[in-house]
């Protein structure tokens, strides 16, 4: 997910990943440590209303849909003039400045959704290094053109970078511990072994001369790993943990007002058990919200604690220093700006214009991440930061309506020319 695990959206990585640990309840475990205010009792940010713009139809594509999983494959439309479809203002700022970020990367990785070459973006990182970031919206319209891939009628939802108490050493309030990656977790590459597996990999562990499954999510919480120098620091709150396992990063505040930033170092390799979908399906929620699930965990720990066990996947962690969080490209990502997507339909570092249902994720965004739950063409998962309206934003985002992938000048000409 996004943010090293890119398990990308929260609202459905919520239905994918799980925590570790029983719910603490309020006081046990020695004084109540210090904790990051929650905004309006886990309550989501009202969300503002807009008119999305009709994807354009689909007929005729620049390129006809052809027998590949990628954006080729999908079918590509020219898209409309952008020059009045940029917004100006903060959104397309940052917008340049996470492009100016992606810039190396995108010159020099293989594009696998088939709509780019490296040197394609020649020309427009060269003119982002120097472009004064009051006129941002001018540079998009200057060297970009629009196109649709597939029918581009878009789904986007939020991630944010959670902030949690948290201790570097356990002492009383702080008992959850968050673990590094073991040692003996090892991942194999199947393709190495056979052509027909390539592609797919697993994890597991050495047992004699077998290859087993990781410890699951139960036997890690029940202590399985301790005493075995893997504790990286220790939460607070085995709920708030949860959030920010799903999340893939985050920050820890500390006792004495420091801050430690970790992020996403490996998965125990067990299988993904949805759990808001399990508790929608149980009529133990209505919605699938972060705020939702937070709400029903906290009210009923033991039961809480159960659910998340039935999830056997367990995300171990690393501490972050220098700029971050990163996203799928190695760069930091920027909020309101970076958006997660598959990347065999939108080229990592490209730019992509919404227009969605809900106003605050309409504009300019940068693709610079992935995400687990984030897969096919117009699936994308906006990133909002840290913080209290962050997680506020994201935990209850959900948007629909159409996107544009903004391509270098001359390039839907030349994918028609390859037909």
């Amino acid at each position: 997910m996004n943010l090293g695990q890119s398990g990308g959206t929260l609202a459905a990585a919520l239905l994918l990943s799980a925590c570790a640990g029983g719910v603490i309840p309020p006081g046990a475990g020695g004084p109540a440590p210090t904790r990051p205010p929650r905004e309006g009792g886990e309550t989501a940010t009202r969300p503002i209303p807009a008119t999305p713009r009709p994807p354009a139809p689909v007929a005729p594509p620049v390129t006809a849909p052809v027998d590949t999983a990628n954006a080729l494959g999908a079918g590509i439309t020219p898209g409309p003039s952008i020059i009045d479809l940029i917004p100006s203002g903060e959104r397309s700022r940052k917008a340049l400045q996470a492009f100016r970020l992606s810039c190396p990367s995108l010159m020099r990785r293989s594009d696998q959704s088939g709509l780019t070459r490296g040197a394609d973006w020649n020309s427009a990182c060269a003119a982002a290094a120097s472009w004064p970031e009051v006129s941002a919206s001018e540079f998009f319209v200057r060297y970009f053109e629009a196109v649709q891939v597939g029918d581009g009628k878009a789904f986007v939802t939020g991630y944010y970078e959670p902030e949690i108490a948290g201790s570097r050493t356990q002492q009383p309030g702080y008992d959850v511990p968050i673990y590094r990656r073991p040692s003996n977790l090892i991942d194999v590459n199947l393709g190495l072994f056979s052509d027909s597996l390539k592609g797919k990999t697993i994890r597991g562990k050495v047992d004699g001369s077998n290859l087993v499954p990781f410890d699951e999510r139960s036997q890690i919480v029940g202590g399985s790993l301790a005493g075995k120098g893997l504790e990286l620091a220790w939460a607070a709150d085995p709920v708030e943990f949860f959030f920010l396992q799903v999340q893939g990063s985050g920050r820890l505040l500390l006792p004495g007002g420091g801050v430690m930033r970790i992020g996403y170092d490996g998965q125990n390799g067990r299988d993904y058990t949805g759990i808001g979908k399990l508790m929608k399906d149980r009529g133990l929620i209505q919605a699938g919200s972060m705020q939702d699930i937070m709400q029903y965990l906290r009210a009923h720990p033991d039961e809480g604690a159960a659910i998340m066990n039935e999830n056997k996947s367990f995300v171990f962690f690393r501490e972050l220093t220098g700029p971050g969080p990163l996203g799928a490209m190695g760069v930091a990502v920027t909020p309101e700006a970076t958006v997660a997507a598959d990347p065999s339909y939108v080229p990592l570092g490209a730019p992509l214009l919404l227009s969605l249902d809900r106003a605050e994720p309409n504009g300019i965004w940068i693709a610079q991440d992935t995400g687990g739950a984030i897969k096919g063409a117009n699936r994308f998962d906006s990133f909002w930061g840290a913080g209290s309206n962050a997680r506020s934003i994201a935990g209850g985002m959900s948007a629909r309506g159409s996107a544009l992938i903004l391509l270098p000048i001359g390039s839907a000409a030349r994918l028609a020319q390859q037909r």
